[in-house]
């Protein structure tokens, strides 16, 4: 797939109030990718900044954009098949999980799975990065990048179980079509 470009987090956190995400209370990947597409792009995190984990004032610069979409797939719902072919041919997908419960929340290693997790939309509360995919002991897993630093969990990832639509990880995924 190329070279690795670190995109500026801050710059979606920052800038994409006007689609309806909130900064560092929230938002959704689609509100994300309106605002990469309107304004023609995000921010190299070198150029804007590095995440600050609060709010800022956005100070977004055209001039500076690292990868520009045309647009953006919406995986099926739940059909985690489709989550592991997108990942092995279009790279990371964005999904949204159930990370509320306290199994996940105090995550150090291992592979994670909680049957109390919700895979329905609405049990739905924390956007994460599948990355990648594989087996430990015979456990089938996603490999998650979360955003809460590389303190927590295993160094900022998860490994997620691939049985039954654990916490949701298959409902809400979306890839983009970069340029």
């Amino acid at each position: 797939h190329g070279t690795s470009i670190r995109l500026s987090e801050q710059d979606l956190i920052d800038c994409s109030w006007g689609f309806g995400n909130n900064g560092c209370d929230g938002g959704e990947d689609f509100r994300a990718y309106q605002y990469i597409m309107k304004h023609g792009g995000v921010a190299l995190e070198d150029a804007y900044g590095q995440y600050l984990q609060e709010d800022s004032f956005c100070h977004h610069d055209n001039t500076t954009l690292g990868a520009k979409i045309l647009g953006y797939v919406n995986i099926t719902e739940g059909d985690e098949e489709a989550l592991r072919m997108a990942i092995a041919t279009k790279g990371p997908v964005s999904v949204a999980i159930d990370a509320a419960h306290k199994g996940f929340l105090f995550y150090a290693s291992g592979v994670f799975y909680d049957p109390d997790c919700g895979s329905s939309p609405d049990a739905l509360d924390h956007a994460v990065l599948a990355v990648g995919y594989g087996n430990l002991n015979g456990e089938d897993y996603w490999l998650v990048k979360n955003s809460w630093s590389t303190y927590w969990g295993n160094d900022g990832y998860v490994l997620m179980s691939r049985r039954n639509n654990n916490c949701g990880v298959a409902t809400a995924a979306t890839y983009v079509m970069v340029q």
